[in-house]
């Protein structure tokens, strides 16, 4: 992890900052700005607005009232802007308007504090200051020891990387607007294909049972394949597949970069190589089983949902619920993350997590 600069705030200072435009809190007299976390926190953005300014110590330590994991103290520690001082402390610029004090660089107002990866390699784990897939490829750690590492979940201010050459490490990164762009085309086709012999109300009849069996796929791929842990061989190369399909995101669940003083998130929705790899055998398998164009109307159905899914979880993850459906499915999945990786393997609903008893609570 880079180094980093901590300003110095007052009581008074910190107070100012709790709207959701700027959230800063206090924990152990220093300072954190959770204002971009705050979206994905997985007890909801109001209880830390609740705080937001204030001196957060006594309850992160209260099991009674809010109880914290390891990893939501690493987390915090990300986070880091500064250090609490007392407000008989003078300096010009720490009256200075809150909006600019990132532009200002002078001596009485930070103290710099080295921080790096050493903690993390104390794990001896992976090297997040390195592209990470060679590491995985030639790992020689335990089944066990990797299944416990990638979920314990890691933050950083930069996007890790996963391969040392640019072409295969672009790859890896999606915007989310990618997702409607290369699939909606897609899903035009199917539809046209199946109207050569198909009425309109038996294809959107179809289309309806096609996003159906897209739920049922989301919950079943989700569960059985990218949380296929009692069945991954201990091996190197088979830990290497499942960290590239899913265990990655349960180890950086906020990957981000930075760029122009904005936050890019770039791998959260699925990369396009690896969403037509795991489409390929189920739509030959879509072909297998039912007719050629009530097999087309029920894939363009599936892939519809599909789209949904993808932009959903992006959402839960990086935005601003617009609706109590998906407050609740954000409140959920981040548990998912941080509570129980065993339970609540629903994206979209929790329907299938109620038929198969996998309901997180």
């Amino acid at each position: 992890m880079p180094g980093r600069i901590l300003f110095r705030y007052t009581r008074e200072e910190v107070s100012k900052n709790n709207t959701q435009r700027k959230l800063w809190v206090i924990h152990n007299n220093k300072v954190y700005d959770l204002t971009e976390f705050a979206l994905d926190h997985p007890g909801g953005a109001e209880i830390l607005l609740e705080w937001g300014g204030r001196d957060v110590t006594t309850i992160m330590t209260d099991p009674s009232l809010h109880e914290h994991t390891k990893s939501a103290y690493e987390m915090l520690a990300d986070s880091c802007i500064g250090e609490v001082v007392d407000n008989t402390v003078s300096s010009t610029t720490q009256t200075k308007n809150v909006d600019n004090i990132f532009d200002e660089r002078t001596i009485d107002k930070f103290h710099p504090e080295t921080t790096d990866i050493k903690s993390d390699l104390d794990e001896k784990f992976l090297n997040l200051n390195k592209p990470l897939f060679v590491q995985m490829f030639n790992c020689n750690f335990s089944k066990e020891f990797y299944l416990k590492q990638i979920h314990q979940p890691r933050h950083l201010p930069y996007s890790a990387r996963l391969f040392a050459n640019p072409m295969l490490e672009l790859l890896t990164k999606t915007p989310w607007y990618a997702i409607p762009i290369l699939w909606i085309p897609a899903i035009t086709y199917y539809l046209y294909m199946a109207s050569g012999s198909l009425g309109s109300r038996t294809i959107f009849v179809l289309f309806l049972i096609g996003i159906g069996i897209w739920t049922l796929l989301e919950y079943t791929l989700h569960r059985f394949l990218f949380h296929i842990d009692a069945l991954l061989p201990d091996h190197p190369y088979a830990l290497s597949v499942h960290f590239a399909l899913h265990g990655i995101h349960h180890y950086l669940p906020m990957d981000r970069i930075v760029l122009n003083n904005q936050y890019l998130r770039l791998r959260l929705v699925m990369p396009p190589i690896l969403g037509a790899s795991i489409a390929y055998p189920i739509i030959q398998l879509g072909y297998t089983i039912f007719p050629e164009h009530t097999a087309r109307a029920m894939i363009a159905g599936a892939m519809f949902g599909y789209v949904c899914y993808d932009l959903t979880h992006y959402h839960l993850h990086h935005a601003r619920p617009f609706s109590q459906h998906l407050r609740e499915m954000k409140t959920y999945h981040l548990a998912h993350h941080y509570k129980n990786y065993e339970l609540g393997y629903g994206i979209t609903s929790k329907f299938w997590d109620s038929v198969f008893g996998t309901v997180l609570s």
